[in-house]
C-alpha cells in the first residue's frame, strides 16, 4: 500500500493534506474543462458533417459537369482551357484558442476582384457544362476552407479531450486515493504514537509516585 512508504510525521501529514486539496481542485477544474471541450467538440462535429455533405454534393455536381464537358470537347481543348488560370487564391492562416487548444482559422484573399476571372479561357470554343463546373468549384472554395478548419479542429480537440480524460482518471483513481490513504496511515501512526507516549508517561508517573511512597515509608520507619 502507498501509505506504508511515507514518513509518519506531522509535517508529512500537512504536506499530504495540501497535496490532496490541490488534487481535488485540479480534478474539478479538469472535469469542467473536459465537459466544455466535449460540448465544443460536438458542435464542431455537427458543423463538420453539414459542411462535408455540402462540399461532397458540390464536388459531385462539378465532376458531372466536367464529364459532360469532356464529352462535348476534345481532350486537348479542355486541357488548354484549364492550363493558365487567371484567378489566384492567397491563403491567410491564424489561430483561435479554445480551452487551451489552438484552432486554425483560414481566410482567403483573391488576387483580383473580378468574379469572372475564374474562367481562364474564352467562351467561344468551350461548352456551357465546363463553365458550370468551374463556377461550382469556385463557389465551393469558401466551404472547403471552412471544412478544413473544422476537420483540424475536431482532430485537435479529440486529442486534447483524450489527454484531459487521462489526467482526470489519474487524479481520480491514483493520486487522490493515494493521498487519502497516506493521510489515513499517517494519522493512524501518529495516534498510535500519541497513545504509546501517554502510556509511557502514565507508567513513569506511576513509578515516580511509587518511589515517593517508598521514600516516605522509609522516612517513617527511621
Amino acid at each position: 500500500m502507498a501509505g506504508t512508504n511515507v514518513n509518519p510525521t506531522r509535517m508529512e501529514l500537512t504536506r499530504q493534506k495540501q497535496k490532496l486539496a490541490t488534487a481535488i481542485k485540479g480534478h474539478r477544474l479538469l472535469k469542467d474543462k473536459r465537459d466544455e471541450l466535449m460540448r465544443e467538440f460536438l458542435d464542431q462535429v455537427r458543423e463538420n458533417m453539414d459542411l462535408r455533405l455540402k462540399v461532397e454534393e458540390g464536388i459531385k455536381k462539378a465532376n458531372a459537369g466536367l464529364v459532360l464537358a469532356r464529352a462535348g470537347m476534345s481532350e486537348e481543348l479542355l486541357k488548354e482551357a484549364l492550363m493558365a488560370p487567371k484567378q489566384e487564391i492567397c491563403l491567410k492562416s491564424s489561430r483561435r484558442n479554445v480551452m487551451s487548444v489552438d484552432i486554425p482559422q483560414y481566410e482567403i484573399d483573391m488576387r483580383t476582384s473580378d468574379p469572372n476571372d475564374i474562367y481562364a479561357y474564352g467562351f467561344a470554343f468551350t461548352s456551357g457544362e465546363l463553365d458550370s463546373a468551374v463556377r461550382e468549384l469556385a463557389d465551393l472554395t469558401e466551404d472547403m476552407l471552412r471544412l478544413a478548419e473544422r476537420e483540424k479542429a475536431c482532430q485537435l480537440m479529440a486529442a486534447e479531450i483524450e489527454r484531459t480524460r487521462r489526467r482526470v482518471n489519474a487524479l481520480e483513481h491514483v493520486i487522490i486515493p493515494e493521498a487519502q490513504e497516506n493521510i489515513r496511515t499517517i494519522s493512524m501512526k501518529l495516534d498510535e504514537n500519541e497513545r504509546s507516549t501517554q502510556v509511557r508517561l502514565m507508567k513513569v508517573k506511576d513509578m515516580v509516585l511509587k518511589q515517593a511512597r517508598e521514600a516516605k515509608k522509609k522516612e517513617r520507619a527511621s
